[in-house]
């Protein structure tokens, strides 16, 4: 008998097609379990040894491994913290002929997700891959809400605009959503490039699979690499365990690099050999990988100019910009503005328990008359921040923040042209201001409505 497994009716969307990998030096073991899972529209993979197993987990991931403990070369307890390593996200379930609840707490205490005693039929075949399939579903599910609570908080709003070239910017997405292409989406900071990204991978037939995003300046070219595409045991120093990449955990997905023009040279030919044969490596091994995901890369930076300075190889900027998507800046759509307000103001307003009722006219006048260097991510803070200053039902000017820009810094003063400054000193000097009137580089961030790495970049450009 197996452990207690709940027989119920499967609902349609636990039928889904999983991965499966049978370990079993029996070879009539192997082609029966096969012959239970294939029927039920599963993908199974056969192994005699825990050497081949290890050979099929280098090629690809799985969702489901089915193990015996008595194999020929190795004990099936002994194999489990490797097959762990090696595809974290696959559920292992052990299979013995000498079942015992002694042997199954120790198989769970390394990794195994279940167990189950010879013979097994196909109705426990067909239930143990339904609860698999409804697991895998839920870890996604329960990303994906994770990351929409922690980057996304309000971004209805940002996909819709009065605009008409950002409405065409939308439509466009919304178009190739439907398509594998690649997309670059262009634009400056705080536009909702990362919004939009995660809105096309939603739109598209990928929505279901994994969408895994990776910030490429902020980690070194070393720790990119792994992150991107994994790394084994030992690799290098710190690697004290197998990890999957990026690229091998959206398997079936997609795959956001956010400014990806700040891609180390290391890097950028690793990149195009992945998007031109789909195949990588992970770091310490040299075995090529194979992975299917959709890529949409985002930058603030002229690539065109940067592979004329020969910063960027021109190939892989052909490869990356097959559609191109360009962002429209907020100060350049007012009439977007109010809309976005009031959304973030009803999130942040149910966030922080406060029922507000919304924005006074000289408030709405003033977020109007901003000129939003931050543009919506620096709306999207100022937003929050009034919420949480808020005293009364309506917020107020008062408790606005304003941008540097619209108070009198030197050379915006009077009419006196030799006062006037370049557009290059006026951002150095405000940048510096708010480092100065803030309590950390985070916070200094937020309030320019840039991401921390880049707040980096300019200190590192202006010499601050």
């Amino acid at each position: 008998m197996s452990l207690p497994l709940d027989q119920t009716e499967l609902p349609a969307a636990d039928r889904d097609g999983i991965r499966v990998l049978i370990v079993d030096d029996d070879p009539l073991v192997r082609e029966s379990l096969a012959l239970g899972f294939e029927p039920l529209g599963h993908s199974v993979t056969t192994c005699s040894s825990g050497e081949h197993a290890r050979a099929a987990l280098a090629e690809k991931r799985f969702d489901l491994i089915v193990l015996d403990l008595l194999l020929n070369d190795i004990s099936g307890l002994d194999l489990i913290p490797e097959l762990v390593d090696l595809d974290p996200s696959a559920k292992i379930v052990v299979l013995t002929a000498f079942g015992s609840v002694e042997t199954a707490v120790h198989a769970m205490r390394r990794g195994a997700f279940d167990y189950l005693t010879k013979p097994v039929t196909t109705s426990e075949l067909q239930v143990l891959a339904a609860r698999v399939a409804e697991r895998r579903n839920l870890e996604q599910r329960l990303q994906v809400l994770e990351e929409d609570v922690r980057h996304n908080a309000a971004a209805t709003p940002i996909l819709d605009s009065s605009n008409p070239a950002m409405a065409r910017a939308i439509n466009l997405a919304r178009e190739v959503s439907a398509t594998d292409a690649t997309v670059l989406i262009t634009g400056e900071s705080g536009t909702g490039k990362g919004v939009l990204a995660r809105a096309i991978h939603d739109w598209s037939h990928r929505s279901a699979r994994p969408f895994a995003a990776v910030n490429c300046p902020a980690l070194s070219t070393e720790l990119l690499r792994s992150e991107l595409f994994g790394h084994v045991r030992g690799s290098f120093t710190g690697a004290t365990d197998t990890k999957v990449g990026k690229i091998e955990f959206a398997d079936g997905g997609t795959l956001f690099l956010d400014e990806v023009g700040l891609l180390s040279a290391e890097i950028q030919p690793r990149l195009l050999r992945f998007l031109q044969d789909k195949e990588y490596e992970r770091v310490g091994d040299p075995k090529p990988r194979h992975g299917d995901v959709r890529l949409i890369a985002a930058t603030n930076r002229d690539l065109q100019q940067a592979v004329t300075q020969g910063e960027f190889r021109d190939d892989l900027y052909y490869r990356l910009n097959v559609i191109n998507i360009q962002l429209v800046p907020l100060r350049a759509r007012k009439d977007d503005v109010p809309v976005l307000a009031y959304a973030f103001l009803r999130f942040f307003g149910a966030k922080y328990g406060k029922p507000l009722e919304g924005f006074t006219d000289e408030a709405l006048e003033a977020l109007r008359n901003q000129p939003w260097p931050g543009n919506v991510r620096e709306l999207q803070n100022a937003v929050e921040r009034a919420v949480i200053l808020a005293r009364s039902t309506r917020i107020g000017a008062s408790i606005l923040p304003r941008t540097e820009a619209s108070r009198a810094l030197p050379g915006m003063t009077g009419g006196d042209k030799t006062s006037l400054t370049t557009l290059k000193q006026m951002e150095a000097r405000y940048i510096k201001h708010v480092i100065e009137v803030t309590e950390s580089i985070d916070e200094a961030a937020s309030v320019l409505g840039v991401a921390p790495s880049t707040l980096w970049r300019l200190r590192r450009k202006h010499g601050i």
